[in-house]
Order: structure tokens, then sequence, then C-alpha cells
């Protein structure tokens, strides 16, 4: 995607500098969009340790599911600049791991990683490590593409069927921020206006850490799609006033079963939805997707954040200083999950880079389309 013009992944290496004429591994790093610092500031930052990794993930200038499961490669990436050894790598994993658990493509990237470093000889590793963090984030452009194709073509049906313009409500932020590039539940999107369809888009401002407001919002203004910030608590009004037309998130992982965990209020949008016969997808990456899970609301661990994320809000002052402010009571406490789970019932479909399906329709889907 382009940034006043000029084109970003959120991820990439820095190369290093030639040793003897060849590359060498330990002077290379990673650089990311830190995205605590947006909408306000557009801030790159290198990275260029495990702990700097773990600390970007845990304090989220690198968030999203897709996003995470590329910053972790590249964690194991950056551990090979310091020691190849099965123990150094094994631990490098276990930091990442810990950094945050409710995303499964965390660590479906590092067991990826692990597995194939492990298997060769340690004089191969570090070159191997980065070659396959590049690889990953690759596929992750290319199945976030696949994913806008096949919800372009049912986003198409559905303008073809109204005869009018489009309202999507979207939660959190699933843009090109949120993965290497393109997004999920923003990737149709971004295709059905780049292929002239008339969208809008209601941007959800996401409390407690505004996700829509800071991140969707301020990336659908870079690509020029419509778009209107709400309150999280207007979506269900709009819905019962037929000013939505079908609702798209992401997920931090989905379970065989179709359980859609998401940023937290997504539930609540489902329900919704699911009250005014407003069609409810979730766009995922099949990284995504927990086959060993089948129960979300039970076995799927949410991710309770510091509670100073809902005490305290960050914002631009009248005169250009961006500000942090307390907004409850010195002696209020504050509870801060991250994430809820939507009942695959209250899902109308999948989005994967596969085609589109029924929850219930997973497996059967992933067979057929990879034989």
């Amino acid at each position: 995607m382009k940034v006043a013009g000029e084109h970003y992944r959120t991820i990439w290496p820095e190369t290093g500098e030639q040793v003897n004429g060849s590359q060498s591994n330990g002077n290379q790093t990673v650089a990311i969009i830190d995205q605590t610092q947006l909408p306000h500031c557009f801030v790159t930052q290198r990275v260029d340790n495990v702990a700097g990794m773990v600390n970007a993930i845990k304090t989220m200038q690198v968030r999203g599911a897709p996003l995470i499961g590329a910053s972790a490669a590249y964690g194991i990436a950056l551990a090979t600049n310091v020691d190849v050894d099965e123990h150094a790598l094994k631990q490098a994993a276990h930091e990442l791991l810990a950094s945050r658990p409710t995303a499964v493509n965390l660590a479906w990237a590092v067991e990826r990683m692990l597995q194939l470093l492990l298997a060769l000889p340690e004089r191969e590793r570090g070159v191997a490590a980065w070659r396959e963090a590049a690889v990953i984030c690759d596929e992750d452009v290319a199945i976030n593409q696949a994913i806008g194709q096949h919800g372009l073509t049912m986003l198409r049906k559905m303008a073809d069927a109204l005869q009018r313009p489009l309202n999507i409500l979207t939660h959190c932020n699933a843009g090109w921020l949120a993965t290497v590039d393109w997004g999920t539940a923003l990737s149709p999107i971004y295709a059905a206006h780049d292929a002239g369809l008339d969208v809008h888009v209601w941007v959800d401002e996401t409390r407690p850490r505004n996700q829509g407001a800071s991140l969707t919002a301020w990336e659908l203004a870079q690509h020029g799609v419509p778009h209107t910030v709400i309150s999280d608590n207007a979506g269900g009004h709009l819905m019962q006033h037929g000013r939505v037309d079908c609702v798209i998130v992401g997920a931090d992982r989905v379970t065989a079963s179709g359980d859609v965990c998401n940023k937290i209020g997504t539930y609540l949008k489902a329900l919704a939805a699911f009250d005014n016969r407003v069609p409810f997808y979730a766009a995922v990456p099949t990284p995504t997707i927990d086959w060993s899970m089948t129960d979300g609301v039970r076995d799927i661990p949410i991710e309770e954040r510091d509670a100073g994320e809902v005490a305290h809000m960050t914002g631009m002052a009248a005169d250009g200083s961006v500000q942090t402010v307390r907004v409850i009571p010195e002696d209020s406490a504050a509870a801060n999950p991250a994430f809820d789970v939507t009942p695959a019932r209250l899902v109308t479909g999948i989005i994967t880079e596969r085609g589109i399906c029924s929850p219930g329709e997973l497996h059967r889907m992933i067979k057929e389309s990879n034989p």
C-alpha cells in the first residue's frame, strides 16, 4: 500500500553491511512501521534483536494476527544473528510465544521457522532463517490479495442486487497495517474501490486502543476510500435503520468449527447483525485457523491487557502536541479483556484465500481447494 504516494509494507528487512563481498547475517535488522504513533505521526523503527521484537509485539508497535506472525518469523531470524544452536533458537521462540497469547499466527510462524532451521546444519541456519521469514511475508501478501478478490466477487454481487452504494461496517483494524500488505477485512474493500464499486465504510472507533479510529480511518484515507468513524455503540442503531449492508471483520484466531475470535466488541456487532439480518463475514487467512480447537468460547486464551489502556486516552491537543489523559476517576478500577469470541452460529461466512464458505464448511473447502 502507499503512504503519501510511496509504497510500504508494514515490515521489511534492512540490508546489512557487506563483509568481504558477502552479506553478513550479523548486520541484518528489521524495519517496522510504529503503529503506536499513528495517525498523528508516521514513524518507522529499526528492530535489531529478539528482545526488541518481543517488545514491538507486546506494545503493539506491530499488531494484527498476520503481521504478528511475520514479525515473529523475523524475530527468529534476528536470533540467528547472535547464535544458531538449538538451545538459543528455542529460547528465542519461547520469548516470542509469550509476547501475545491470542493470535494463532504467532505460534504457527515460530513453529514453522523452528521446524525448518533445526533440520539444517548450524552453518546454514542464518541464511535460511532470513530467507524463510521473507517467504512468509510474501505468502501473506499473496494470501491477502486472494482474500480481496474472493471478497470482491461477493461485494459485486451485493452491489448488483442493491443497485446503490454499499455501506460496509468493520471493527478494529484488519487492513494492511494488520498484515504485511493489503489486509484481510479491508482487502475486499480496497479491491472493490479499485474496481470502481461505490463503497463507503463505517469505521468502529474500537475502544480502548481505538485501532479503528486511529489506524483503519488513516489507511482508508491514504487509499481514498470514503469512510465515516463512528462510536462503538452506534453500529446496532445503523443496522436497525438499514444503513449497513454487511459487516466484515478480521480475526486473531478461528476454530475448526468456525468460532471467530477478534478484537473486543466484535461479538456485540455480530449479535446486532444477526438480529437485523445483516450478513456478517470474517476475512481470515488459513494460518489464522486453529484446527486443534472447536470451542472458541471455552478454549481460546483471551489476553487481559493493561487496565491503563481503558483508564487513559491519547490524542492530539489543540496546539498540535500528542497527549495522554485519564478519563476515569483515580479510585475506579478498570478491566481490559482484549478479545471476544463470536460463535459460529452468528457468522454468515468466512472469507479465506481459498474462497468463501459457511463456518461449518471450513474443513471441506480447505480440503477441496488443496487436495
